[in-house]
């Protein structure tokens, strides 16, 4: 039964949410016709892109696919034509049939409609979709169609509008996403439940002091969910500090996180201000907890347990009030029945777990991250935004990405200083298992005329990585504090890399 004509407009204009709004304008059409599946798409500078389906688990996973604008397809020759159409699928040349693979049921009659702003101009299409074998359910009756194009006519102008305002403020949060990543803020991006729920466990985190151990794999951004709980804790006006414990070779590393006194030992001609001694009233961050040696691990229970340090060399203790919040990307655990992490410690920095998924459990986040680094980097390099085609951004939603987020990140700069196009072409990735270790290549590669065109194929992974590090020690005169913060990363990382690239001023 059709809904009732006077409430059905009337609904859509008093929704506000924008994503209630579409699945309710596409229920009560799919309603109207008694049919259970629909699909709502909008124009996109790459395509057609499904922002709406119904009809299943299936169906729905057709959101955010997208059909190349080159590619013959109903929604695109509505969208570019303006007019509806009656489709069947299995003879029309213009069904995109990628759309429905994997779909659980094939569609045999489609009503597609336009989706047109008050002004006229179509920025979309509506789809009607008929599943039934033997006889169509559509009421296709002239004066059925008509009314139900007026009831579209209407519906597309209150979609319209309230999909303009979530653009509007979608590039808002954007911008607000960029502007933070280049002057330092923590960029945390992603809509799955996957990410969604590590991220509300972390400001729940926030609201107390306990210690918290972040785990995961590399790449997943355990320093970035450490930034934010500090950022949302009432230690927030506070120092955040950081301290890779497998970046620093293990003789160092006391004095680095304790600080020493005067004459401890050879060559300390003056006091030195351990890490948490520095960051009083704040957070300590210990990213690769799991790599601490043994015969430091005590001297952390006890900072955890009595809040107190001892520098070397020296005589008293001092109590501090620091939040240690750790990382790690090994199984404690096992780490433990080997032997070589403490029980007592893990218990100790365990008090509040958090473990972030992998970039292969939250696949929906890849384009708003690509988005978002492309847009970011492009803004930092002072160069025109890229784009990804829609076989580009296939080819990378396919990637396995073993080193997750930062992978991803890498990789972006890698296209961004390869590819002079403004779209990005699947072409232009380099294969995941092109990473290895061949030979270096010139950092003056990268400086190549563009019309030169440097053989970047003939390198690898680990040498562009170095011929960047180079550039960048080369721009900030081996200040490799301005280096790290024009690469993104802390300096911490950036020393990390530099050791592991067998860089050094000498």
């Amino acid at each position: 039964m059709a809904p009732p004509i006077p409430e059905f407009p009337k609904a859509l204009f008093e929704e506000l949410d924008t994503d209630k709004l579409r699945r309710r304008f596409l229920e009560a059409l799919l309603e109207f016709q008694n049919v259970e599946r629909g699909s709502l798409w909008v124009k996109r500078e790459d395509g057609y892109q499904c922002i709406e389906a119904t009809g299943g688990p299936s169906e729905e996973r057709l959101v955010g696919f997208v059909v190349p604008r080159d590619k013959p397809s109903i929604v695109g020759w509505v969208i570019e034509n303006g007019k509806m159409t009656i489709a069947e699928p299995g003879k029309d040349k213009r069904h995109f049939k990628e759309a429905e693979s994997g779909l659980d049921v094939k569609s045999t009659l489609i009503l597609c409609y336009p989706l047109s702003l008050k002004n006229g101009e179509v920025y979309g299409a509506v789809e009607i979709i008929d599943t039934a074998h033997g006889g169509s359910r559509l009421n296709l009756g002239k004066d059925y169609l008509e009314l139900l194009e007026e009831f579209i006519a209407i519906g597309s102008l209150a979609l319209g509008n309230a999909l303009a305002f979530a653009d509007q403020k979608n590039e808002t949060q954007k911008l607000r996403k960029i502007l933070g990543g280049l002057t330092g803020e923590t960029p945390l991006v992603g809509k799955s439940q996957a990410f969604k729920a590590a991220l509300e466990t972390a400001r729940n985190y926030a609201r107390n002091d306990f210690a918290v151990c972040i785990t995961g794999e590399s790449g997943t951004g355990k320093e970035l969910f450490a930034r934010e709980i500090h950022r949302l804790s009432d230690r927030k006006d506070k120092p955040f500090l950081v301290q890779n414990v497998s970046a620093i070779p293990d003789a160092l590393l006391e004095s680095e996180l304790f600080g020493y006194k005067k004459g401890a030992f050879t060559g300390a001609e003056r006091d030195k201000v351990g890490l948490f001694e520095a960051a009083d009233g704040g957070t300590v961050f210990l990213d690769e907890i799991g790599d601490m040696p043994l015969t430091l691990q005590a001297r952390i229970l006890r900072v955890l347990q009595e809040h107190e340090i001892k520098p070397l060399g020296g005589a008293k203790t001092q109590t501090v009030d620091v939040r240690v919040i750790s990382a790690t990307n090994r199984d404690l655990s096992r780490a433990i029945a080997e032997g070589t992490f403490r029980e007592d410690l893990f218990y100790r920095v365990n008090v509040l777990p958090l473990h972030l998924p992998s970039l292969r459990e939250r696949p929906e986040d890849i384009p708003e991250l690509l988005d978002y680094f492309l847009s970011r980097d492009a803004a930092r390099l002072g160069i025109a935004p890229r784009k990804l085609s829609a076989e580009a951004l296939a080819a990378l939603r396919r990637r396995p990405f073993p080193g997750n987020v930062r992978e991803m990140e890498n990789l972006v700069r890698y296209l961004l200083a390869t590819v002079p196009d403004t779209v990005i072409e699947a072409g232009d990735i380099p294969p995941a298992n092109e990473i290895g270790i061949v030979r270096a290549a010139p950092a003056a590669a990268l400086q190549s005329a563009p019309d030169a065109g440097p053989d970047l194929a003939a390198y690898t992974w680990e040498a562009l990585e170095r011929a960047y590090a180079m550039a960048l020690l080369d721009k900030f005169k081996w200040n490799v504090t301005k280096a790290a913060r024009a690469a993104g990363v802390n300096r911490s990382t950036f020393d990390s890399r530099l050791r592991k690239l067998g860089i050094s001023k000498e």
